[in-house]
């Protein structure tokens, strides 16, 4: 064999080398892991992965983002009210509240910003959209009847229209709130 081929050859492989390992890198980089033990990794620019902390209600919850506790109200859902000491105890309250809790436990989840909406609401919680093992908690919450769909200020918002028709669904099956006799 020819030596300068020889050479021409180690080169080669030397040069595919560096360029595989740059690549496997680059791969290992862009692909994101969901652990139970991580409280909040980056993942998008409006996405963000927090660890339950607790469940307050049927729509709003405390997460663990980079170690600390932050409240969260779910975009587009109003659901009776449990804790609010300014209202009596609503109807089919502790309902939803018991099925945000089974849903979520302190489960790892992904939360969403949506900039058709504040950052946070008057009472300083992040206003997201809550992901469960990929189900959106809110479209499930009103899908199933522990809440209602709720536009703030007549302000559309990303899942609107998807929010509006779970709740028709939900209210034409007669489920959870909308079932007869609930709630007078």
């Amino acid at each position: 064999m020819n030596k300068k081929f020889l050479y021409f050859l180690i080169f080669f492989f030397i040069i595919l080398f560096i360029f595989g390992a740059f690549y496997r890198e680059k791969q290992k980089k862009s692909e994101i892991k969901i652990s139970p033990t991580s409280t909040s990794v980056a993942i998008q620019k409006d996405k963000i992965i927090a660890k339950v902390a607790r469940v307050i209600d049927g729509d709003t919850i405390k997460v663990l983002i980079s170690d600390k506790e932050e409240a969260v109200r779910l975009i587009g859902i109003d659901a009776p009210e449990i804790t609010d000491s300014r209202k009596a105890i609503q109807c089919f309250g502790k309902e939803a509240s018991d099925k945000a809790k089974e849903v979520l436990g302190e489960k790892t989840v992904v939360l969403e910003a949506d900039s058709t909406q504040d950052n946070k609401d008057k009472y300083g919680r992040l206003l997201r959209y809550v992901f469960v093992d990929g189900i959106n908690l809110s479209k499930l919450m009103i899908s199933q009847g522990y809440a209602h769909e709720y536009t703030y200020q007549n302000n559309p918002y990303k899942y609107m229209d998807e929010f509006k028709d779970a709740q028709e669904q939900a209210q034409k099956n007669k489920v959870g709130l909308w079932a007869d006799g609930i709630c007078n």
